[in-house]
């Protein structure tokens, strides 16, 4: 079992930037990929952002690419994730996930976290 919490997330105006942290207790933090996914009201829970168990190699979503960072401390077992940049369109909750094998799809993920709101006005 692994557990994630959140934080970080708040109301910021568009234009501004907050990082996200997931924090993991549990199993092996670095035994596991870990993504960051947003779900908007009325809309489906999308893909963010993936990082390896190295952190060697992320993806991005391309609605966040060259606007979001995402990075891993594996001593501190904790994931974050860096937003710049944001617009409105960003307004969500999100979730931090760990995943075996990885990947872009919710069902790809065998933990999730809370999630944690993120607002962006404009």
């Amino acid at each position: 079992q692994v557990h994630l919490v959140e934080s970080g997330g708040g109301l910021v105006q568009a234009g501004g930037s907050l990082r996200l942290s997931c924090a993991a207790s549990g199993r092996t933090f670095s035994n596991y990929n870990m993504g960051w996914f947003r779900q908007a009201p009325g809309k489906e829970r999308e893909f963010v952002a993936v990082i390896i168990r190295s952190g060697g190699s992320t993806y991005y979503a391309d609605s966040v690419k060259g606007r979001f960072t995402i990075s891993r401390d594996n001593a501190k077992n904790t994931v974050y994730l860096q937003m710049n940049s944001l617009k409105p369109e960003d307004t969500a909750v999100y979730y931090c996930a760990a995943s075996i094998s990885g990947g872009l799809r919710t069902f790809d993920y065998n933990y999730w976290g809370q999630g944690t709101q993120v607002t962006v006005s404009s």
